[in-house]
Order: C-alpha cells, then sequence, then structure tokens
C-alpha cells in the first residue's frame, strides 16, 4: 500500500478525503513567522487580507504568526525569551486591577 501512494505522489490525500466536509474557505495559505522569517504553505481555513506569491509563482492569502516550529525554542534548541507583545507587563496590570 506504500508503495502504491507512493506512486501517486502528492495526489494520493484526494483519493482518500472525504468529499463535501470541508468548509468552503478551505484553501492553501501561506504562513510567515515573524521571529525567524520562515515561510510555510498549508491548507487552511484563517481569513486573511494580504496575499502573497509562493515559490511557485502563484498569489495566495498570507497569514502571519509569532512563533513556528523554526523559531520555537523546543524545536531549534535555543533558550530565547519571545516576549515581544508585553504579554507579562500587561498580566501584571490586569491583576493589580482586580486587586
Amino acid at each position: 500500500m506504500k508503495h502504491r501512494l507512493a506512486c501517486l505522489g502528492r495526489a494520493w490525500y484526494s483519493l482518500w478525503m472525504k468529499k463535501g466536509i470541508h468548509p468552503d474557505t478551505y484553501r492553501k495559505v501561506i504562513f510567515e513567522d515573524t521571529a525567524s522569517g520562515a515561510r510555510f504553505l498549508f491548507g487552511s481555513t484563517v481569513l486573511t487580507a494580504e496575499t502573497a506569491v509562493w515559490k511557485d509563482g502563484k498569489k495566495y492569502p498570507k497569514t502571519t504568526v509569532e512563533i513556528s516550529s523554526k523559531s520555537h525554542p523546543f524545536y531549534t534548541g535555543e533558550d530565547r525569551t519571545l516576549d515581544k507583545a508585553g504579554r507579562v507587563e500587561r498580566f501584571k496590570q490586569r491583576a493589580a486591577k482586580k486587586k
């Protein structure tokens, strides 16, 4: 069975996916990691306003993510702080207001 799927290449998933269960907004989307600059092309239903050109020359919807497997310390082995948006400070402010 593995050999048969390998012969079909990337189109094997269309043979096994159920028809009519995916939302109408399901399409390929570019996800760009702001921490590392890495870009990934995945199927998604995320709503986006931006578009970008992928390596194949086609234009796809684009969304940004703060962290991915290319920048997460678990996968990279690096030890770094990723608190760019001041989340800790906002949490402390909310906690102080409740007291």
